[in-house]
């Protein structure tokens, strides 16, 4: 377990690290300027710091005391995602979406909360009904209809890649649960069909994957920030541009400080640096999942394996859209993408992740004789 927690921090620190110079980096073009990418960076360091304030507090509590309050949690989640969707003078429209609360100095994004605020949800209800997730009431009715309170609220945010993000992972917990096949496969194909008219009847959607089927004849239009990211990806090659001498920051990749910083990455630290970066994650999903096989109890089994399910997908969306594996949709890429919430809810988790390895089950120290435990003190001879 140590070997685990060790690795997990270390790939963390090492991920954070990195967004904090790559941020730095990005903002380095004629239209900001150094003042502006150094105000960047010290907003990012805030929440860097109150992050991880909220790991070493989480790390520090017994998680099992979370189970007090899974429903207060919840609930609060639930108001503030219902209060975001007002358009007022501190939840204003932006983009076309109210996702955000914002305040003098800082906004926030309740969505990042509710990630979390469902997976212990979860986790306390697999415990605690774990003899009877074979059902369809317990396994499916149940829970899907929490699942779909926040999630459907995330969805009316116009969030829609989150609100998929969260009702995956809830999937999967459930599946880990117990949830029989026959019950989970049918809500699985609703859930696809549903989205897929969903996407059909909505033009800002449908265009997207268009354009991700057609890039090369859409590289002008819908597909130009695609096809601008796997030109920086390509042009780095395996070494980089170097640090600072990115050419596609200039204007041509949008939202590269957020959800396509790895294009940044790729271009200026080349392809060796974009593989330690799935190498991080990659090393992360698997410390989480050990973490969760070792866990004392049922509830920590479910946490871990639900934050290491939300940081793993995160991850791998991300880094699908930005390679075009994917089609377009914002999702921060966890330690590295600029934004507050996301990065102070990822650290959050984190701190979850190694109270559950602080309290796990001690590994077996097995007898070199397998029979050791039958003998018989020998005799002593005179």
């Amino acid at each position: 377990m140590k070997v685990a927690v060790t690795t997990l921090a270390v790939c963390v620190t090492a991920l954070l690290s990195l967004g904090l110079v790559m941020l730095y980096s990005s903002g380095l073009y004629h239209k900001f300027g150094t003042d502006v990418s150094s105000r960047f960076l010290m907003k990012q360091l805030q929440w860097c710091a109150a992050g991880l304030v909220a790991c070493v507090v989480a790390a520090t509590l017994d998680y099992r005391s979370l189970k007090r309050f899974v429903w207060p949690l919840l609930g609060c989640v639930a108001i503030l995602l219902a209060l975001v969707l007002r358009t007022t003078k501190y939840s204003p429209n932006l983009n076309g979406a109210n996702r955000w609360f914002v305040f003098p100095g800082i906004s926030f994004q309740p969505s990042e909360l509710a990630k979390i605020a469902l997976i212990i949800a979860l986790a306390w209800y697999c415990e605690r009904y774990q003899r009877q997730m074979h059902t369809w009431k317990r396994g499916m009715l149940v829970p899907s209809l929490f699942i779909g309170l926040i999630a459907g609220l995330i969805f009316v945010e116009r969030d829609v890649g989150c609100a998929l993000l969260i009702t995956l992972v809830s999937g999967l917990m459930l599946l880990i649960a117990g949830i029989q096949l026959k019950q989970f496969v049918p809500s699985v194909l609703a859930l696809a069909v549903a989205a897929s008219i969903f996407i059909y009847n909505d033009d800002v959607r449908r265009e997207r994957v268009v354009a991700w089927l057609n890039m090369e004849e859409k590289k002008s239009e819908k597909a130009s920030q695609a096809y601008q990211t796997m030109l920086a990806l390509g042009s780095g090659g395996w070494t980089g541009l170097g640090l600072g001498n990115g050419r596609q920051k200039n204007g041509w990749v949008a939202e590269h400080q957020t959800d396509f910083i790895l294009a940044i990455i790729g271009e200026e630290l080349g392809l060796v640096a974009t593989l330690g970066v799935v190498l991080g994650f990659v090393l992360i999903v698997i410390c989480g999942i050990y973490i969760a096989v070792h866990a004392r109890d049922t509830f920590g089994l479910m946490l871990a394996a639900g934050i290491t399910f939300l940081i793993g997908f995160q991850a791998f969306i991300n880094i699908g859209v930005v390679t075009n594996t994917l089609p377009n949709k914002g999702i921060a890429l966890p330690f590295i993408s600029y934004g507050g919430s996301s990065l102070l809810a990822m650290l959050g988790c984190i701190g979850l992740l190694i109270s559950v390895a602080r309290q796990g089950r001690a590994p077996e120290i097995k007898p070199a004789n397998p029979f050791a435990a039958d003998e018989l003190p020998t005799a002593q001879t005179t």
